[in-house]
């Protein structure tokens, strides 16, 4: 027969410490499965928010020319979401740390679906300004808030694998958006409710793990000119990705119309980008984990220097097009997650939160920059100025990358 187990106050200090090692255990059992619990949450959410924003950005653009508007002043109405990610950015670490990062998320997917419900409402070119400022500012805290969250909760030994699927299925959210938008066309309400929809129902998981979401830290509100300084490389691929990604989302299908292609092919041409992305991110992310960071990097921009550069030269075919599209865009993403990693190596805490705002700073103003110039370049050059345009930005970010290597070493 057993012995009878005794009393609290009788067992030995063994015994205390054998439950207090146990009780450690289970409570660490459940914030691992917590953690799990929150990053699913974080990266369900953030996949919705690919699918809306891959959907309108085509969208809008399509509609706008259908109106009548040109690429340049498309170009400049997109470039507004630079200006609002720079205006809201410096506020988001503030606003977190009052109302909490998880009810912000949630309160910017709820701005994001009224504000694409209103561009359906409101047929007013000067009124769309006021209404991508405040989607785009919805976007931004966003971004922001869920990268400073993934990257407090990922392992330090697994960092790059678990940003690594973060981008992957933001990508499969992207890749999402412009099939759908092929499948329903741009007429009509359908297109702004499935986008509207879909911006709900991400904030759902959100809300399942309010309870786990990260605390802001006070303490560190560094400019972008003291991470620029400590982490170029990072934010500099920030700045190119952003020019890119927000400039080829919105003047890549118009770019499509011009060599010919049907609007619903010209479309896909944004899916062929981000279904390189789902299947690049992931291997990457494992790579930044195991290489030199600043290395990968540079051999992101030089994939992407020399994809823009063979655009002109397949965009009569359309399936190779398609083919140098995926491979170029799922490598290129790569500047976007490795940034992001390297980030979460180099800064802890406080400082961790204000370089991945500053990050999401540099992003911005690509944002800013890229859909005015690439819409210029496509005025101006028709039709290869665009790929032409790209191709330099990405070359320009290798050159720095290398002079910076030669300084410092991989």
């Amino acid at each position: 027969m057993d012995a009878p187990t005794p009393p609290m106050d009788q067992q030995t200090p063994h015994d205390a410490t054998h439950d207090s090692r146990l009780g450690h255990r289970l409570d660490d059992a459940v914030v691992v499965r917590t953690d799990k619990m929150a990053l699913a949450a974080v990266i369900s959410g953030i996949t919705g928010v690919g699918m809306a924003l891959s959907l309108s950005l085509p969208l809008l653009s399509v509609v706008l020319e259908e109106r009548g508007v040109s690429p340049s002043m498309i170009g400049i109405n997109t470039a507004t979401a630079g200006v609002a990610a720079i205006a809201v950015l410096p506020f988001v670490t503030r606003l977190a740390e009052r109302y909490g990062t998880a009810r912000l998320i949630i309160a910017s997917f709820l701005t994001m679906s009224a504000t694409l419900m209103g561009f359906y409402f409101i047929s007013s070119f000067p009124l769309w300004f006021p209404l991508r400022f405040i989607f785009s500012a919805s976007v931004t805290i966003i971004f922001a808030l869920t990268e400073f969250w993934i990257n407090s909760l990922a392992p330090e030994k697994k960092r790059g694998l678990v940003v690594g699927i973060y981008t992957a299925f933001l990508s499969v959210g992207i890749s999402v958006g412009p099939i759908l938008l092929a499948l329903v066309g741009t007429r009509g309400i359908a297109p702004f409710a499935i986008g509207s929809v879909a911006l709900l129902l991400a904030a759902v998981p959100v809300m399942m793990v309010t309870d786990r979401q990260p605390v802001l830290p006070g303490g560190s509100h560094g400019s972008i000119l003291r991470f620029a300084t400590l982490a170029p490389l990072a934010l500099l691929a920030a700045l190119v990705f952003g020019a890119v990604e927000a400039g080829g989302a919105a003047i890549l299908p118009l770019y499509g119309t011009a060599i010919g292609l049907p609007e619903g092919n010209a479309v896909i041409l944004v899916s062929a980008i981000a279904a390189g992305n789902v299947f690049s991110q992931i291997p990457i992310g494992y790579l930044a984990d195991l290489m030199s960071r600043r290395l990968l990097l540079t051999i992101c921009g030089a994939v992407g220097a020399i994809g823009a550069g063979l655009m002109p030269f397949v965009s009569d075919n359309y399936p190779l097009l398609l083919v140098v599209l995926f491979i170029t865009g799922g490598i290129v993403a790569g500047l976007y997650t490795v940034g992001l990693v390297h980030l979460g190596a180099r800064f802890k805490g406080a400082d961790l939160a204000s370089a991945n705002a500053a990050f999401v700073m540099m992003y911005a103003i690509g944002m800013l920059v890229g859909p005015i110039s690439l819409g210029a370049s496509l005025d101006l050059y028709p039709p290869n100025g665009f790929a032409y345009a790209i191709a330099l930005m990405f070359a320009g970010y290798v050159v720095f990358a290398l002079m910076r290597v030669g300084r410092t070493g991989f």
